[in-house]
């Protein structure tokens, strides 16, 4: 999968292949073999041959694809892009008034369903939680609205831009 990540300072083209318990990443042309070990719910040790790192990935802002990790005491804000999903995101953003799909943003295995087809949400409200890479995603609702259907089941396998749930 291919994505961009953003920080305050610059872009960074990412390529990953998650496979097992390893994860491949290139990163500016740079190749890296990496596991990745969950220690708490927003703590993990990254493993790269003999270097190990231990970082915290604290919450989410705005959207789903922004966060910030604490790697050595130094913390980056990171937005990530996934190209392909550019131009649906557009627009929804310009059609706001429309249903708003929530689309799996990588391989995973859907782990809690949070909310029921019918529900009323707030915008940022979370809907359902995908776990990849050993790590849990909460997915939430880009505007308020009620839920239109939920298309996943807990413990089902989803793939990188599956229609996850529907918002109107």
């Amino acid at each position: 999968m291919k994505y961009k990540a953003q920080t305050a300072n610059s872009e960074h083209a990412i390529s990953l292949d998650i496979a097992g318990g390893s994860t491949t990443a290139d990163i500016d042309g740079r190749h890296y073999k990496v596991e990745l070990r969950q220690l708490t719910a927003d703590e993990y040790l990254l493993i790269n041959g003999s270097d190990v790192y231990k970082c915290r990935v604290e919450g989410r802002h705005g959207s789903n694809n922004s966060f910030t990790v604490v790697l050595g005491g130094t913390s980056y804000d990171i937005t990530i892009i996934d190209p392909k999903r550019l131009r649906s995101a557009r627009t929804s953003a310009a059609h706001d008034h429309g249903a708003a799909e929530i689309i799996s943003p990588m391989p995973g295995k859907v782990v809690r369903i949070l909310v029921e087809a019918g529900a009323r949400v707030e915008a940022g409200a979370g809907i359902i939680v995908v776990e990849a890479m050993k790590m849990q995603n909460e997915m939430k609702a880009p505007k308020a609205g009620v839920v239109v259907s939920v298309n996943a089941e807990s413990g089902a396998t989803v793939n990188a831009g599956d229609v996850l749930a529907v918002i109107e």
